[in-house]
């Protein structure tokens, strides 16, 4: 009975070890990359309605955002339009390190109108992040977004 007591502690610390192993260290892309996790509200109401634009980001060295206000560094692109609008990062981790970083960016749409004559229209954003040496993101797109005009 001693020989088996033996035999199955040894049988599970080998199962034991042989299921612990290190989890390897992943590098980041020094590209930012995005995924979209959440956009509320889908409808809204022409000018008075906000759209919620939550976006997870991974940066391999770190450098998302500015201190300088006058840097755009979030482009979204309204599909309806030509060019698109910029926004202000803030730094998203502390200027001049050279880390992995990892988290959301949440932001707002403002003022979003019809176009036509119609009750209603969709659109779509398009969405990138620009790091500050000069690498662009993944672009991601938001789902249809309804405008209704009252």
């Amino acid at each position: 009975m001693n020989c088996v007591l033996k035999c199955v502690s040894f049988w599970g610390w080998l199962l034991l070890l042989s299921s612990c192993k290190p989890n390897p260290i992943v590098k980041l892309d020094e590209a930012p990359l995005i995924r979209i996790e959440s956009v509320t509200p889908t409808t809204i109401r022409e000018f008075a309605g906000r759209v919620t634009v939550v976006l997870q980001y991974e940066d391999g060295d770190g450098d998302m955002g500015s201190v300088h206000p006058d840097s755009l560094l979030l482009e979204v692109q309204d599909d309806r339009l030509t060019a698109p609008d910029y926004y202000f990062v803030p730094p998203l981790s502390p200027v001049g390190s050279n880390v992995p970083i990892r988290g959301k960016l949440n932001f707002t749409l403002n003022g979003t109108f019809i176009f036509g004559n119609g009750s209603f229209e969709e659109t779509i954003y398009s969405i990138r992040l620009r790091d500050r040496s000069g690498k662009w993101s993944n672009k991601v797109n938001t789902p249809a977004i309804l405008i209704n005009r009252n």
